[in-house]
C-alpha cells in the first residue's frame, strides 16, 4: 500500500502521451491536405496553361522592349508550367534589327545566320530564320533579367523592307 496508487487506476498522463505521438506524426499531412483543399486553386489551374499577356511584359522578362517602329503580330503569350516562358512576335524595319539587338543586348555575341531554327511560314511550309541569337546566363543577358535564356529569330520579309522577329524568353 505504499506505492501511492490505487489498484485498477491508470496513469492518465501515460495514456495521453502514447495517444499524442501518432497524432503529432500525422499533423503535417493534415495541415497540407487542408491547405490544398481550402486554397483557391489558381496556381494549380494555371500550370501548363498558355494565356495572353502584355507584349511589354513578355519582352521585359527577357530584358528587351518593343523597338520604335515595330508592330506586334497577334497576342503575346505566357506559358506557366514547370518553367515560365514568354513569346512575342513583331514586325520592324529590317534595317534596324541589328541595331536593336546590339542596343538591347550590348554584351551579347553578334547574331548569326547558321543553325537558326525553322519557323512555320505561309501555307504550312517551314522557313529557316535568316538571323538568330541565343542568349543564356553568362552569354549576353543583362543583369537583373528574369529569364534564364532568350532566343530571337529574325525572318526577312521579301519586298517589304520589314523583318518578322520571333522572341522567346524562359526559365530553365
Amino acid at each position: 500500500m505504499g506505492t501511492g496508487t490505487t489498484a485498477g487506476r491508470t496513469r492518465w498522463w501515460l495514456v495521453a502521451a502514447i495517444a499524442a505521438v501518432p497524432a503529432l506524426a500525422l499533423l503535417p499531412f493534415l495541415v497540407g491536405f487542408l491547405w490544398f483543399v481550402l486554397s483557391d486553386g489558381d496556381d494549380r489551374q494555371d500550370r501548363g496553361a498558355v494565356r495572353e499577356t502584355g507584349c511589354a511584359r513578355a519582352l521585359a522578362f527577357g530584358g528587351a522592349a518593343l523597338p520604335s517602329g515595330a508592330r506586334t503580330v497577334g497576342a503575346c503569350e505566357e506559358f506557366v508550367g514547370l518553367d515560365l516562358a514568354y513569346r512575342a512576335e513583331f514586325r520592324m524595319p529590317r534595317a534596324d534589327v541589328r541595331g536593336w539587338l546590339a542596343h538591347t543586348y550590348p554584351a551579347a555575341p553578334a547574331p548569326g545566320t547558321e543553325s537558326c531554327p525553322a519557323y512555320a511560314a505561309d501555307q504550312g511550309t517551314e522557313r529557316e530564320a535568316d538571323l538568330c541569337l541565343d542568349l543564356g546566363p553568362g552569354q549576353g543577358l543583362p543583369d537583373g533579367v528574369e529569364a534564364d535564356a532568350v532566343q530571337i529569330g529574325v525572318v526577312a520579309e521579301d519586298g517589304t523592307g520589314t523583318a518578322l522577329v520571333r522572341f522567346s524568353a524562359f526559365t530553365v
